[in-house]
């Protein structure tokens, strides 16, 4: 008798360790286990160490950590009819495992298939310079969308970053040249302002040398002076027009009298 009891205790110890072996399950801190028991929704357990009952229990295991999604480039025609192509990445994290599980077939597919589309929707709203200056304001729209379409799926749409965006040649030729039109412009326009104020300042000057006659022959002696300062060979001769103290005083006498 003893014997056979021997021989029974053997084989229940190891249905016993197999059942325990089922039954204990350990997830690590950024881990949940969804449980199904008889194809209900039971509860969600997690982190550190649980048990399960064998065969009538599902364990399914989440990821609660930040994943990026890597969205391919998408070919997006703008509003103003340019087609580019466009990438980005996008960051969820799962907040709800329980509705991760049993609201949505496959989250990680559905979350990557609507970041496409939604991607392509947000943009061909948008012209090719909206496109090219406001990527915060973009990256933020896009991640609202997404956010308030997963949240039903308990994810949590964290961030969106327009990576890259592929124009095509002769679009960039034609960016160039209204770049380099631009450029030129403002050359332009910095140049009048430059001539406008040296006018200005002349006019002054003119005025300054109309009542002050000998002021502009005392120019002359300075703009002299400075130039034998570089000790060049200078010839100055006399020219056969007046000089230029006489030139001074007859445009002040005839000023003078016009206003007689």
């Amino acid at each position: 008798m003893v014997d056979f009891i021997g021989e029974l205790t053997l084989p229940v110890l190891i249905v016993v360790i197999l059942i325990l072996s089922q039954s204990i399950k350990m997830v690590n801190e950024y881990e949940r286990v969804v449980i199904f028991r008889l194809g209900r929704l039971s509860e969600v357990k997690g982190p550190g160490i649980f048990l399960i009952i064998p065969i009538i229990d599902k364990a399914i295991k989440i990821d609660l950590r930040v994943i990026a999604i890597d969205v391919p480039k998408q070919a997006v025609i703008t509003r103003d009819n340019v087609t580019v192509e466009v990438d980005a990445v996008v960051y969820y994290k799962v907040v709800e495992p329980g509705a991760a599980i049993t609201q949505v077939e496959n989250y990680m597919f559905a979350t990557s298939t609507l970041s496409q589309t939604t991607l392509r929707d947000v943009l061909g709203q948008m012209e090719l310079d909206e496109l090219l200056s406001e990527r915060e304001n973009i990256n933020k729209q896009i991640q609202e969308l997404l956010d308030a379409y997963t949240d039903p799926w308990g994810i949590k749409v964290t961030g969106v970053t327009i990576r890259d965006v592929s124009l095509p040649e002769t679009m960039k030729r034609a960016i160039a040249k209204q770049a380099e039109a631009e450029r030129e412009k403002r050359a332009r326009i910095i140049l009048a302002e430059g001539e406008f104020q040296a006018a200005e300042r002349m006019k002054d000057a003119a005025t300054l040398y109309q009542g002050v006659p000998t002021a502009i022959k005392l120019r002359e002696l300075q703009t002299l002076a400075e130039i034998a300062r570089e000790k060049n060979l200078i010839v100055v001769t006399e020219s056969k027009s007046p000089d230029t103290g006489n030139i001074a005083a007859l445009s002040k006498a005839i000023s003078e009298k016009k206003e007689l």
